[in-house]
């Protein structure tokens, strides 16, 4: 079941230690309020509808860029977004995945 998840929102198996040390950025696409009760550590939050108005400031970064949200659903579509203006971004999925696997 979950494998069906991950192919439907092309959530992707990550390096992290890798993306980590190459500074990448963690950006959580939920609402204000899901952020507020709860997300990986250092992430920044830009929500979906709002990602387009950052395109420019993270392109300038020249970082690879992780997206999570709830499920990967939103930040699936946010990596498509960021693809598509030429960043370097990863659809990590849910957030709670996300902490886990950088404390691990």
């Amino acid at each position: 079941m979950f494998s069906f998840i991950k192919k439907l929102f092309k959530i992707e198996k990550l390096d992290y230690t890798e993306l980590m040390e190459r500074e990448a950025i963690i950006v959580d696409v939920r609402s204000p309020q899901e952020f507020a009760n709860g997300h990986a550590d250092n992430s920044i939050n830009i929500p979906l509808g709002e990602i387009i108005n950052h395109i420019a400031e993270l392109k300038q970064k020249n970082k690879p860029i992780i997206t999570c949200c709830r499920s990967g659903a939103r930040s699936g579509r946010a990596t498509t977004t960021l693809k598509k203006a030429g960043i370097e971004a990863y659809n990590a999925g849910s957030w709670n995945q996300v902490q886990a696997s950088l404390v691990a």
